[in-house]
């Protein structure tokens, strides 16, 4: 063998020791440091076994504006064991990178990262955008960085977003920090919400390749509602501008006690608009700064605040009850028409005043109304002419007729919250002579405002009682129907006779009584005022409310109006919720497609212009003056010396 084979040999044998000597030392580490390489390598690469987070379905109004939205956001999650592994050298490049991008303390994630080297999950950053994320990414991406960054990742999950603030917040709801709906839509659908989480496994196979296993996360079904964004808008902007108007006006405080209105189709139970102040922001509920000063926000105590949070999240038209007043009086009167108690020929004279069992009840007209017809005591609200009609029913017919109309029971509603009133309501083995009389004309009972409205509906749709729904159908996100939601007749409340008769006393009562000035100019309407006096019977604390329709001929949308405890010297005035329901509707009706029928006179167009501004709140006291044929409608009630039984104890 010549010299020079003789080095090509030595050469090779070199280079297969080499060879030999790599393979010995990977096989070495490959037994005693696998378990930290291989986490190592993973680690940048989204290893561990995590959760696929599915998104919650959006909540939809009648024309498709997102009310509701999930967007992903990204929890920031650390790896302390990867960071430290050979000696921790990649633990303060990680921190520099980390403090670059997020607004971290750096003194307290040093703190952390060294004080737990074996944490493999520390989130100090939660809910990232994806442009906060990728400043990360394109950070560590810079070629003298890019391998001394490790044990940083980002975890997905989805973030609840209300696009409109707090627009419908209390028929919306909320979710709660573990996607769980609170109140409104939120938790009562909150199963068709909610989706099911996935799973995504991550792990080596025996040459060490990265293996993954995914089951997809599904997602929730959206809600389509029969919310119309538009016209809520308009409801809470009219709240709002009374509640400010009257704000601190004769007490401290916001322009009434609550608040609210319903709009619905009579025709179908759909509910188009509903809201009450005050709201909350839907982004933010557990902020009460739009309610209470800081001074008070600060006195108060954990309970205490738990508690003031709770009640502006509930929702009045659902939950809070209240003796309904004068706008139950058509109810009585169709309850005497349809159980033959009544021929609508009656007529009834009042004195200002009637005794029943001992007691003196008086009528909102001290002096008297004289003789009424049926539709005249309508008309004039004349609490005596109901009074003698009650007795005329009798306790027995008239507590079936409440039962036959929902009061006392819920109406099922597809929002969480609606209140029980079963216990709000009299019994009838208990029933005495002045019980049947105040409740003849709206007091000693109490009603939340979708009772009133959705028995109100099948007064003037020819009887039918449709179960209020706020919901028209499921779809899935690629917009497939997995249910339509019709409107559902529960029960005939009335004949279609009785309805009609109610409708043309309703419609009296705008044209020729106390509803006048609700009505919106250039539309016919029909409706009923309430002033109710409330528990003490104080002569101060009063509920006032109006309920009406549009067009009067033949009814496209209800709205009912309750304002408790208006801000003001003398709250006895149904003008308050005449003037938002005259405000709302000529802004909202055009928008309907419910276009003006009647002619305008020129005091109407000027006071179109009026609702333009905010001279629509000004002076209702004054306004209701000006408008002298209209009888306000207070249930007063006095009583020799004595309170009338039960009169207290069925108010909330």
């Amino acid at each position: 063998m010549d010299y020079m084979q003789k080095k090509l040999v030595a050469l090779f044998l070199i280079v297969l020791l080499v060879f030999v000597a790599l393979a010995i030392r990977l096989f070495m580490i490959s037994n005693t440091n696998e378990d930290e390489y291989s986490k190592l390598i993973l680690s940048q690469q989204e290893y561990d076994s995590k959760t696929l987070s599915y998104k919650r379905g959006e909540i939809l109004d009648a024309n498709g504006t997102k009310l509701a939205v999930s967007e992903k956001v990204y929890n920031l999650v650390l790896d302390s064991k990867v960071m430290h592994y050979q000696d921790g050298v990649y633990v303060e490049p990680t921190i520099q990178a980390l403090a670059s991008c997020f607004a971290l303390d750096v003194s307290e994630l040093r703190t952390y990262i060294n004080d737990n080297v074996e944490s493999s999950y520390y989130v100090p950053l939660k809910q990232l955008s994806y442009e906060e994320v990728q400043v990360f990414n394109e950070y560590c991406e810079k070629e003298e960085i890019s391998n001394s960054i490790y044990g940083v990742w980002f975890e997905e999950e989805y973030k609840r977003i209300y696009p409109n603030g707090s627009l419908a917040c209390d028929v919306i709801g909320f979710v709660r920090s573990d996607n769980m709906g609170l109140y409104g839509l939120e938790e009562y659908y909150n199963s068709i919400l909610s989706g099911t989480n996935g799973r995504e496994f991550g792990y080596l196979n025996e040459s060490n390749t990265l293996e993954r296993t995914t089951i997809p996360a599904t997602d929730g079904y959206n809600l389509v509602t029969s919310i119309d964004a538009n016209v809520q808008k308009i409801v809470e902007k009219y709240i709002l501008a009374f509640n400010e108007e009257y704000t601190n006006n004769v007490r401290d405080g916001a322009g009434s006690t609550n608040t609210g209105v319903i709009m619905m189709d009579p025709n179908t139970g759909e509910i188009i608009a509903m809201a009450s102040y005050p709201t909350f922001d839907l982004n933010n509920p557990y902020d009460l700064s739009g309610v209470y000063s800081e001074e008070e926000i600060a006195e108060m105590d954990t309970e205490t605040k738990s508690e003031n949070q709770q009640m502006i999240w509930r929702n009045f038209c659902i939950f809070n009850t209240y003796e309904p007043g004068s706008t139950s009086k058509p109810f009585t009167v169709a309850t005497g028409l349809e159980y033959g108690s009544l021929t609508g020929n009656e007529t009834f004279t009042c004195d200002g005043s009637l005794e029943v069992s001992d007691h003196i009840i008086k009528c909102n007209n001290i002096y008297g109304h004289g003789t009424l017809t049926i539709a005249e005591a309508l008309e004039q609200s004349c609490n005596v002419a109901l009074m003698k009609i009650g007795a005329l029913i009798g306790k027995e017919d008239f507590m079936k007729s409440q039962s036959d109309f929902n009061f006392g029971l819920k109406t099922n509603i597809d929002l969480f919250g609606e209140a029980r009133t079963d216990s709000l309501v009299y019994n009838v083995d208990d029933m005495v002579a002045s019980d049947l009389a105040i409740s003849a004309f709206g007091q000693g009972f109490n009603v939340t405002m979708i009772q009133l409205a959705t028995g109100f509906c099948s007064l003037i749709n020819g009887g039918n009682y449709y179960e209020p729904h706020v919901v028209k159908k499921i779809v899935t996100k690629d917009g497939m129907t997995i249910e339509n939601i019709n409107p559902r007749i529960i029960k005939q409340t009335i004949s279609e006779e009785t309805s009609e008769q109610i409708v043309e006393y309703l419609n009296g009562v705008v044209t020729n009584g106390t509803g006048a000035s609700a009505r919106p100019a250039g539309y016919t309407m029909g409706g009923k005022t309430g002033t109710a006096e409330k528990a003490g019977r104080d002569g101060i604390n009063y509920v006032v409310s109006f309920i009406g329709y549009l067009p009067a001929e033949n009814p496209e949308v209800l709205i009912y109006v309750v304002v408790d405890e208006p801000n003001v010297a003398e709250q006895a005035h149904s003008s308050y919720a005449k003037a938002l329901v005259r405000a709302i509707m000529t802004e909202a009706l055009p928008y309907l497609g419910i276009y003006q029928t009647e002619p305008l006179s020129d005091k109407e167009k000027e006071e179109m212009l009026e609702l333009d501004n905010t001279l629509w709140l000004k002076d209702m006291n004054a306004y209701e003056d000006e408008n002298s044929s209209e009888n306000e409608d207070t249930e007063s009630q006095e009583t020799d010396g004595e309170e009338t039984e039960n009169e207290d104890t069925k108010v909330e």
